[in-house]
């Protein structure tokens, strides 16, 4: 038995088309599936029902299973999954003016090591499956439907507090891939689940709300089409020196080839690639290191997110002050840069940037005590 939720629909129309049945019979489910949120095959009524019968014996609908839901004071939600082989996975749903963007994982724990990063200290365990990163679509999907954010999030999207009856603004409206892992180092699951998030018959995302993060994996990202999603670089360091202490990937992947790619990439006049800049409290938050930050991007067509850390028992580096970050800030606008603050979201919840996995530490530091 194939899962659904495996298969973007020119497989689903192949499968369905080998057994001698209407290709477009797999555009139904996908609308029965992905845009009614119908995972009953017996009520899918333009169907006939003998093929109903047929889809329920060959698919199985099955997928991640939430397992718990946090909400943060600033009205961002994190959402734990645990999986077939007992692994957690976090996804954070973060509410903002008009949007509402759903932080997505891509693999269990991570490989890349970088020393910030909560997640990276799990080491890496196995990437998730196409199944595994759609259903925590379908899961927050779910959620909102059956229990909605909170007054104080709804009022961060409309303004004012409409209530969980009724209210049509509580659904996804954005999709980033920079929850747990490395996109780029499970990129063909990760493509599988962008066709069916951008399949106008399924989920229906554009391009243009989907964001890939990556720590700058140039072998995925020159094999990456044009146009597939919006793409983000954790830079972090402005020079090869500083770059290499906290992020081990910089020896395989220097900045200057980061830098070369990014002035060669084909995309439209309107996209940018963005540089995410996690600032961390006397490491890389200087004017020294802003100015060396724009002599690097200077004349290069780019969007720059500074990230003021987030905190955790697991990384020594602290987070720098509001002044600082703001003078930072400041050095790069006055010199016409595209630069905006990112501030913190859901870390009461230890769901803010570079915190996720900090439940599975924790868990497994009790275990080693409790031994």
């Amino acid at each position: 038995m194939v899962n659904f939720f495996e298969l973007p629909l020119k497989e689903l129309e192949d499968i369905i088309g080998g057994i001698g049945k209407e290709r477009y019979r797999a555009r139904q489910l996908f609308r029965w599936i992905y845009k009614k949120g119908v995972y009953d095959f017996t009520v899918m009524d333009d169907i006939p029902k003998s093929l109903r019968n047929l889809f329920r014996d060959m698919f199985n609908i099955e997928t991640l299973q939430l397992g718990g839901s946090f909400y943060s004071k600033d009205g961002s939600v994190k959402l734990s999954f645990e999986t077939e082989d007992n692994h957690l996975i976090e996804s954070v749903m973060i509410p903002e003016k008009n949007r509402l963007t759903l932080c997505v994982s891509s693999q269990v724990g991570c490989r890349m090591a970088c020393a910030f990063c909560v997640t990276g200290k799990m080491g890496f365990i196995r990437n998730l499956t196409t199944k595994e990163i759609i259903g925590q679509v379908i899961a927050a999907r779910d959620f909102l439907k059956n229990r909605g954010l909170s007054p104080e999030a709804d009022k961060k999207i409309n303004g004012h507090d409409t209530g969980k009856d009724g209210n049509q603004t509580q659904r996804i409206t954005n999709i980033v891939f920079m929850g747990m892992g490395e996109p780029m180092d499970n990129l063909e699951n990760v493509i599988k689940a962008i066709d069916i998030l951008k399949d106008q018959n399924g989920l229906d995302f554009s391009k243009r709300r989907i964001t890939i993060s990556t720590v700058g994996l140039l072998a995925g990202l020159k094999t990456l089409k044009p146009g597939t999603a919006g793409i983000a670089i954790s830079l972090n360091a402005p020079d090869d020196k500083k770059r290499v202490k906290i992020m081990p990937i910089n020896r395989l992947y220097p900045v200057r080839d980061i830098i070369e790619f990014v002035k060669n990439y084909k995309t439209s006049p309107r996209e940018r690639i963005t540089f995410e800049y996690v600032m961390l409290k006397d490491f890389n938050d200087s004017i020294e290191d802003a100015k060396a930050l724009y002599e690097l991007l200077r004349g290069v067509k780019c969007k720059i997110n500074l990230i003021p850390f987030n905190e955790s028992p697991f990384s020594e580096f602290k987070t720098p002050e509001r002044d600082t970050v703001n003078e930072f800030h400041k050095y790069l606008i006055e010199r016409f840069m595209t630069v905006i603050i990112r501030d913190s979201r859901g870390a009461d919840v230890h769901g803010a940037c570079g915190q996720l996995g900090m439940s599975y530490l924790m868990t497994k530091n009790k275990e080693k005590a409790g031994k």
